[in-house]
């Protein structure tokens, strides 16, 4: 079994924290504790989860944490579309890191149906 660091699905959700929390930096400072917070605590849950996963004994628990993963990513996702319904950030922002989103959801669920396949 590879090393949770190896998994291009961890990879590509530790890229997408990266993009979000200077995504957020645009945010106004009065969101700080409100969606800029809840945002990154979200984003920060996806390679979280699939490293607890993977280091779990069984395949029903490793499934467990990468549907909690995919969870933080709707979260994400939901929390992205607001900050544009609030003029946050633009469409275009919005575009580029909805692409990485969706990008780190495919993996994931590829991720998933391996382990309930085994």
């Amino acid at each position: 079994m590879k090393s949770y660091t190896e998994l291009d699905v961890w990879k590509k959700s530790r890229e997408l924290v990266k993009q979000v929390y200077l995504l957020t930096l645009l945010f106004p400072k009065e969101e700080i504790y409100g969606l800029t917070n809840q945002l990154r605590r979200s984003v920060i849950s996806v390679p979280s989860n699939i490293a607890e996963g993977n280091g779990r004994q069984s395949n029903k628990e490793t499934i467990h944490f990468l549907y909690i993963a995919r969870g933080s990513l709707n979260e994400v996702e939901t929390q992205l579309y607001l900050s544009y319904d609030l003029e946050y950030i633009s469409e275009e922002h919005l575009k580029e890191i909805l692409e990485k989103v969706i990008s780190c959801k495919k993996l994931l669920n590829g991720f998933i149906n391996y382990y309930k396949k085994q």
